[in-house]
C-alpha cells in the first residue's frame, strides 16, 4: 500500500493534483462500461492508513471493495462515469471506455481550483480529444494509489448496477456473472436470447460457432 501512494508521491512532483483514471466493464458482454477518476488532495499518514487496504479492485474481495468505496468517496474528489450499451455498440468499447475516462476527469477537475494537474491513465491508451499532461500506467491499478482508487469506484458501481439489472432480467444470472461471457451466461443466451442490455457485437462469434456446430 505504501509503494502505491509512494509512486503518486514521485509522479506528483512539480504538479499540484494527480489524478488517476480506470474502467471497469470493458469485456462482459451485457451492459454498460464504468469510467471513474480519483484525486486525494491530500496524501498525508493519516490517509494513508485510512486506506491501508486500497490495491487493484480484482484483488480484493467484494467485501473490502464495498468498505474502501465509501472510504475513498469521503477522502476524495472523484468522478464514475458510465458509457451506454448504446454507445458501445454505436463505437466500440475501446472508444466509448476513454470517452468515460475523459468525462470522468473533466468532472473532477472542474471540481478543482488549480490547473496544474497530471492524469495517470491506467492500460496503454492516452484519453482522446484531452489537453492536460496525462500518462499511461499499464497495470497501472497495481502501482499507483489514484489508480487502484478509480478501479474500486469503477468496479463496485458497475457489479451494483449489474445486480440492479439482474432484477429486471434473472435469467442470465447477471448478480453473479455481471454481464462476463460465462459458460452460464452464454447458455442462458442461447435458451432466451439477447435482450436489450446485451452487447449485440459482442456475440457474434458466439452465434457463428454454434451455426458451425449445429453443422456437426
Amino acid at each position: 500500500m505504501n509503494k502505491l501512494f509512494d509512486f503518486d508521491k514521485k509522479k506528483q512532483k512539480n504538479i499540484d493534483f494527480l489524478i488517476g483514471t480506470d474502467e471497469a466493464g470493458r469485456g462482459p458482454g451485457a451492459g454498460g462500461v464504468f469510467a471513474a477518476a480519483v484525486c486525494f488532495p491530500s496524501l498525508d499518514k493519516a490517509l494513508i492508513k485510512t486506506l491501508d487496504k486500497i490495491n487493484d479492485s480484482k484483488q480484493l474481495s467484494e467485501k473490502v471493495r464495498n468498505e474502501l468505496f465509501d472510504i475513498i468517496k469521503a477522502n476524495s474528489i472523484y468522478s464514475i462515469q458510465m458509457g451506454t450499451v448504446e454507445e458501445i455498440e454505436k463505437y466500440n468499447i475501446l472508444a466509448v471506455s476513454l470517452m468515460q475516462m475523459n468525462k470522468a476527469c473533466t468532472d473532477v477537475i472542474s471540481k478543482m481550483g488549480s490547473k496544474n494537474i497530471k492524469v495517470l491513465v491506467d492500460g496503454n491508451k492516452l484519453i482522446r480529444n484531452f489537453n492536460l499532461p496525462q500518462e499511461t500506467i499499464v497495470k497501472g491499478d497495481s502501482k499507483s494509489a489514484s489508480i487502484a482508487a478509480a478501479s474500486i469506484l469503477a468496479k463496485v458501481a458497475r457489479d451494483r448496477y449489474m445486480n440492479e439489472l439482474d432484477k429486471e432480467f434473472p435469467v442470465y444470472g447477471w448478480a453473479k456473472n455481471k454481464g462476463y461471457m460465462t459458460q452460464a451466461h452464454l447458455e442462458a443466451v442461447d435458451k432466451y436470447g439477447l435482450c436489450k442490455y446485451h452487447r449485440k457485437k459482442f456475440f457474434e462469434k458466439h452465434f457463428e460457432l454454434s451455426k458451425q456446430i449445429s453443422l456437426f
